[in-house]
């Protein structure tokens, strides 16, 4: 049965479709789910009945990067910690190191780390991932405010868990393709936010032999590849953000819904605090429009930028996901997507997310006059 929703009074319709192919909106209930995922601690729940009003008020932050070492001597120091570069200026992979095992002054320069690389693929991580939920919760709270996602199922007693669990629903899939061309959903984690999350860790729990990647943009890199004049015309734009197409498709399903809509209105172009660069801002899933455009004129500019960051290949970095790997990565300089090409009736995916949220997205005009 899926969970009720907050708010009953609302109507109720069924709504056609699935929102994201690659979220569960409802518990699972059936026993070969729990043997299919190493950690069915982490399988989706709706236990946490709490409704989070206030969420979304501003909060003081100062990024750990800015207190970090240039030369990263406390994360990188070990002679058995060994990296490789995804591509040239996207991704890293890191080897040989604990996550557990981090200090203060080694996370610092991790987020440093991850402001440059925007990627950072952390292999071997048995012992993190065994730590349980506090443990890594409290980890991610170092870079920033816990997001509590409002509609998804958390972790039980966790609700900064966003879980990802695909397992034997092919019949969704393909009825989602029905309707749709690709189950790719080109996205910055709840950029809705005031402040949206600026580090963001996912955890493989389960995942296929082959498939099921993550796909990661480099929005610096789209930034810079445009003309000078287009650089100028959309850099002191902003768009509107919102999450209420989501809670609304939640709620025509009877899903439980834990906090209201939130909107917010960021700059196209925002500058990163760590790196002073320039990237694209817009996403295909919580942008509604341009301030101050026409929706013809807001449409045709939005379905540009999406359309020249999803086929630029030669900025983007693919994660090809491996048992116990922890990835961490920046959502102030990326757009990144599921890609959904392997059989969930012979293996199932499944993910946990924490988000860390940092600063108001600051924009162009003000980068310069601060």
């Amino acid at each position: 049965m899926s969970p009720s929703r907050t708010e009953p009074d609302q109507p109720h319709e069924e709504g056609p479709g699935v929102y994201d192919v690659n979220l569960p909106y409802k518990p699972v209930e059936n026993e070969a789910a729990h043997k299919r995922t190493e950690f069915p601690e982490y399988l989706p729940s709706w236990d946490d009945r709490k409704f989070y009003h206030d969420h979304h008020l501003a909060f003081g932050y100062e990024d750990p990067a800015n207190r970090a070492a240039v030369h990263m001597p406390h994360l990188l120091k070990s002679p058995k910690v060994q990296t490789k570069d995804i591509t040239p200026k996207m991704g890293t992979v890191i080897s040989g190191l604990n996550l557990k095992n981090l200090s203060d002054s080694a996370k610092d320069e991790l987020a440093m780390l991850i402001s440059k690389r925007k990627i950072v693929v952390f292999r071997d991580q048995l012992e993190f991932l065994n730590a349980g939920p506090a443990y890594q919760q409290n980890f991610m709270a170092y870079f920033g405010k816990p997001n509590i996602q409002p509609v998804t199922g958390s972790v039980k007693g966790h609700p900064g868990f966003h879980i990802i669990h695909r397992d034997n629903n092919q019949d969704e899939v393909e009825a989602h393709l029905q309707r749709k061309m690709t189950s790719t959903l080109w996205h910055q984690d709840v950029s809705y936010e005031p402040q949206p999350p600026g580090y963001i860790m996912l955890g493989i729990l389960a995942c296929p032999d082959v498939g099921g990647d993550t796909v990661f943009a480099d929005t610096e890199e789209a930034y810079r590849r445009l003309s000078p004049g287009f650089q100028k015309m959309i850099d002191g734009l902003k768009a509107f953000h919102t999450s209420k197409k989501m809670i609304d498709h939640v709620k025509s399903v009877g899903g439980f819904v834990r906090r209201p809509p939130v909107s917010s209105v960021h700059p196209i172009v925002r500058v990163h605090p760590v790196t002073g660069k320039k990237s694209l801002w817009i996403n295909s899933e919580f942008v509604t429009g341009i301030e101050g455009l026409k929706e013809a004129e807001s449409e045709l500019l939005l379905k540009f930028l999406i359309a020249h960051v999803v086929m630029g290949h030669d900025f983007q970095a693919r994660v090809q996901w491996q048992k116990h790997s922890v990835v961490m990565f920046d959502g102030r300089n990326t757009l990144h997507t599921a890609t959904v090409d392997y059989d969930s009736g012979k293996q199932a995916r499944h993910i946990f997310r924490l988000a860390s949220m940092t600063e108001k997205p600051i924009a162009v005009e003000d980068a310069q006059s601060g």
